[in-house]
């Protein structure tokens, strides 16, 4: 009989419990934002993107001379291949051979210092997201604020997106 009550007092407790936590629950001002598309309207992206574009300019121009060269190395063989010695053809493919391997090379480099550049840069963006998100958060006493990625449904009411693209705008 001591093992029914306690079952009843248990389940009459959780069942408290889930009705205050569901109270609660509603109680809480929630907010969704979406990072990406944040991102996509702040004028500091555009701006970022841009000195990222000066920044590595000269290293895109050597490169895109590099393709020209090699292309124009594959053109002359194939037009002029015929009439071409054997020892000219093979200088011409260790030339060919020699700027693809210093196109690759400087490529290579070029795409990963560009990466890393721009992941530093998007962090400092993230952080000013970041900081801008709190700050209207703590302003408009948001107990919770979701990324719009993590969530399946929320009202349109509910995003905060535009406020935090209009607060990270005027700092720039």
């Amino acid at each position: 009989m001591n093992k029914v009550i306690k079952s009843i007092v248990m389940t009459t407790a959780a069942s408290g419990m889930l009705l205050a936590s569901s109270v609660m629950a509603a109680e809480q001002k929630i907010a969704v934002v979406n990072f990406q598309e944040i991102m996509g309207k702040i004028p500091q992206t555009a701006a970022l993107m841009q000195t990222l574009e000066a920044e590595f300019k000269d290293e895109k121009a050597v490169i895109t001379q590099l393709e020209k060269d090699i292309k124009y190395y594959q053109e002359k063989k194939k037009r002029d291949g015929a009439l071409m010695s054997a020892k000219e053809k093979e200088e011409l493919d260790t030339k060919m051979a020699g700027l693809f391997q210093e196109y690759q090379v400087k490529g290579k480099e070029l795409q990963q210092k560009a990466g890393e550049r721009q992941n530093q840069e998007t962090n400092k963006l993230i952080a000013l997201v970041r900081q801008a998100v709190d700050q209207i958060a703590e302003k408009e006493e948001y107990d919770l604020v979701l990324s719009q990625q993590a969530v399946i449904f929320s009202k349109p009411k509910a995003s905060i997106t535009d406020k935090v693209v209009e607060q990270v705008s005027k700092l720039n």
